[in-house]
């Protein structure tokens, strides 16, 4: 047959394989594209006929992709991505506002802001079917890149090409201590205090440790060649106890394993399940994070998304942040 009337490759042909390429197993990925194990088997079976090579080898305990069938899946998920994108763009001229939304959101961010996004959405845009998707940021801007997300809210500066931020409000951390330390409820508390404090993080992978690991550097940057009154401590060395979520770093603290740095959006919810704690914040300039949406740069539903956080940035203005400009 001629280059001219060769055969093309279906979508659903694309998916079937994409599918088996990133399951490697033929059940597994028949159950997540929604079709049945013999329907998929039988389009990649048709695809590796319409391209005359071998994409998958089948054994009796496992599926392995051949070399073809290695290079060739980056291929198709690229297809797959730009259909998407070209189905997203139809949508978004057809009518704002309306249909999916895959908003994703990192697990310092969902419990305290969530509240409300939901209502905006809900007595703004009707239409809009938001889906909300709580994870940690590495995973998030993956899935933005890819195409399974279409707008982030998370913590920013990312230094990431590709993605656009649209600031949305700047906020305070607050320290949270046990009852009786030194430092709890006291306002206009200086940044170098924490060089002497056992500082409690969260686990490896949310932002929110490695900003307050960012604090800690900057702080003993700026006090580097003085160390009076340290008595020999390690300073700025935060505590080896971490934990998966502000609600048990919160409860650590409560049992006196040390302190921790809450962003001040989630102070009133996290303090109030323990009577056993003391919150303290600091003087000018106080340690502080700012919160974004963040979309494919480009996107074609990025003037919804540019309304969409100018809409945020007045609902937000009743909660403890300073609110910036686009």
């Amino acid at each position: 047959m001629s280059a001219g009337k060769r055969r093309q490759p279906s979508l659903a042909q694309l998916r079937a394989f994409a599918a088996v390429a990133e399951h490697l197993h033929f059940r597994d990925a028949a159950a997540a594209i929604g079709m049945s194990q013999p329907a998929l088997s039988g389009a990649v079976a048709a695809l590796e006929e319409t391209l005359g090579v071998t994409l998958v080898e089948r054994t009796t305990r496992k599926v392995l992709l051949s070399p073809a069938g290695e290079r060739l899946a980056v291929r198709a998920k690229a297809v797959l991505v730009e259909v998407a994108a070209l189905l997203e763009e139809a949508a978004a001229v057809r009518a704002p506002f309306t249909g999916a939304l895959r908003l994703g959101a990192i697990p310092t961010v969902a419990p305290y802001l969530l509240p409300t996004v939901l209502r905006l959405a809900h007595d703004r845009y009707p239409e809009l079917d938001l889906q909300v998707h709580e994870e940690q940021t590495a995973s998030l801007l993956d899935g933005l890149t890819s195409g399974r997300l279409d707008l982030l809210l998370l913590a920013v500066p990312l230094g990431v090409p590709g993605v656009t931020e649209l600031p949305l409000f700047d906020e305070d951390f607050v320290l949270v201590t046990p009852l009786g330390h030194p430092l709890g409820g006291r306002e206009g508390i200086a940044r170098e205090a924490l060089r002497e404090l056992r500082l409690l993080l969260l686990d490896e992978g949310h932002c929110l440790r490695d900003q307050a690991l960012e604090i800690c550097r900057d702080i003993k940057a700026e006090g580097r060649g003085s160390s009076p009154g340290t008595g020999g401590r390690r300073e700025g060395i935060p505590a080896t106890t971490t934990a998966a979520g502000l609600s048990t770093l919160v409860q650590l603290v409560a049992g006196g394993l040390g302190v921790t740095l809450l962003p001040r959006t989630a102070v009133t919810v996290e303090t109030s399940r323990s009577s056993g704690l003391l919150t303290g914040s600091f003087a000018e300039p106080a340690p502080t994070r700012r919160i974004a949406l963040v979309m494919r740069t480009g996107a074609a539903r990025s003037a919804e998304y540019t309304e969409l956080a100018a809409a945020l940035r007045e609902a937000m203005a009743g909660l403890p942040v300073r609110v910036v400009g686009g």
